[in-house]
């Protein structure tokens, strides 16, 4: 994304009400959320609300977006245009029509929720940089981890990273914004 790469890590919780133990596990951590309904089946459709309020319980409220999916079958369709729209709109969610059997939108689900994890993460870095400019930490999704230009380790890695020190009255979540999508 405009020159910076993202690595998203992706878990299909497939909305079977029978793992739901399991599944709010998976929802743990997640930095941004797909919640897709088939055009062709009333019941996903229906259920976007209880997923959505599932994710809003283990996660806050992250970016999500609303993908209407199998639109290559529309002539099959058991939901309105309008109710899709109202939908989003009461969810506040961007929608995405798609079809994966004709990849249509596909790449755009991932690149908006890629785009609006890296708006957070720059926010972030905003509010934590020190007063000469500098971020107090790298944000190094592929490789291995830098300091000051420097290699940390061998290898690819998982970092977590920690803001510099620095007197705060308000704490915030740093790892609010990084990109761990459910």
């Amino acid at each position: 994304m405009k020159g910076e790469d993202v690595r998203l890590m992706l878990w299909d919780t497939a909305g079977q009400e029978e793992f739901d133990a399991i599944t709010k596990a998976y929802y743990r951590g997640a930095q941004a959320c797909v919640l897709t309904f088939s055009t062709t089946n009333r019941d996903s459709f229906e259920a976007i609300h209880s997923w959505k309020l599932k994710v809003e319980d283990e996660c806050g409220e992250i970016p999500t977006v609303l993908v209407q999916n199998k639109i290559d079958l529309i002539d099959q369709s058991v939901v309105e245009p309008e109710e899709v729209e109202r939908l989003s709109q009461s969810l506040g969610c961007k929608l995405i029509r798609t079809s994966v059997k004709e990849d249509i939108n596909i790449n755009s689900v991932f690149r908006y929720l890629a785009a609006k994890c890296l708006s957070e993460i720059h926010e972030q870095e905003k509010e934590y940089s020190i007063g000469n400019g500098i971020s107090p930490f790298t944000i190094n999704a592929f490789g291995s981890p830098t300091v000051n230009g420097k290699n940390c380790r061998n290898g690819n890695s998982t970092i977590i990273l920690q803001p510099g020190k620095k007197n705060q009255r308000k704490k915030k979540n740093i790892f609010k914004g990084s990109c761990r999508l459910l």
